[in-house]
């Protein structure tokens, strides 16, 4: 079979066309060309096969694939995910949000090459920076109104970390953790999750699909996992959110936060 030939005989459903076609219209693939054979494996199963599983809207799934992108440190694919972003509709700022997000759950030395490459893309796409502001806080408030959603999130948990925090014993090492939980108030909660942009269930499947994507960090996995049963996400959604994850992440990381998704769901009074 020659090349021309085996390129002509890669097939992909109809249905797997048609989704890949909503987000990259007029697509010309150069590994269709190269690889046939993975493009026939990959797009058949994640843009038929693992859709076909969804009930999320289009847009709220290829948000939370942006997301897992950036934790998954994929700057290339990041690129081409940001212009299929804009063209099923998901706005600059929801754009912005999702990657401020990841902040600081990836760091600013991990993030940094992120937001350069979305400033590249919004500006080739005629998008004007930077965009209006989605701040709610300032210096002298942030702190309280990050406590505020760390306990609209997590309730009594948040109480009880400050409490471990403060009860270190003197001379141990770190001897006062206090400061790090102060630090998440403000900073992570504060500076992060109280800003507009996204609503506060849709901030929570963003950070979930981060901390997927970055892989041994299971317990905040489960955290962010009762964090979203808290704010009304439910199993059925985290399990879609997973399985649409697979392609992108792999299944190690799919198999392990399922894990953490049934430990959280079957553990008494969850």
């Amino acid at each position: 079979m020659t090349n021309t030939q085996q390129q002509d005989s890669v097939r992909i459903s109809e249905a797997a066309h048609k989704n890949h076609e909503e987000l990259f219209p007029n697509h010309k693939s150069t590994l269709k060309v190269t690889d046939p054979e993975l493009i026939e494996v990959f797009d058949n199963f994640a843009f038929d096969e693992v859709i076909a599983e969804s009930k999320l809207d289009t847009k709220t799934r290829v948000m939370l694939i942006l997301a897992s992108i950036i934790g998954s440190q994929a700057v290339s694919e990041y690129r081409v995910m940001v212009g299929a972003a804009l063209n099923v509709g998901v706005t600059p700022i929801e754009i912005k949000e999702i990657l401020y997000q990841s902040v600081p759950y990836v760091g600013m030395a991990k993030a940094f090459d992120f937001v350069h490459a979305t400033n590249e893309v919004m500006s080739s796409r005629g998008i004007q920076l930077p965009l209006e502001g989605q701040s709610t806080t300032n210096p002298e408030t942030r702190y309280d109104k990050g406590l505020a959603v760390q306990k609209a999130i997590f309730g009594e948990t948040i109480d009880q970390m400050y409490e471990r925090s403060r009860s270190v014993p003197a001379g141990k090492s770190p001897k006062d953790q206090l400061h790090i939980q102060r630090f998440l108030s403000a900073n992570c909660f504060g500076d992060y999750y109280t800003r507009n942009g996204v609503d506060i269930k849709v901030r929570e499947l963003i950070t979930l699909s981060i901390l997927i994507a970055l892989g041994g960090v299971e317990s905040q996995i489960k955290g962010h996992i009762q964090g979203n049963l808290n704010v009304g996400n439910g199993k059925d959604i985290l399990l879609d959110l997973i399985t649409q994850l697979l392609p992108w992440v792999g299944y190690p990381r799919t198999l392990n936060a399922l894990q953490c998704l049934n430990e959280v769901v079957n553990k008494p009074n969850s």
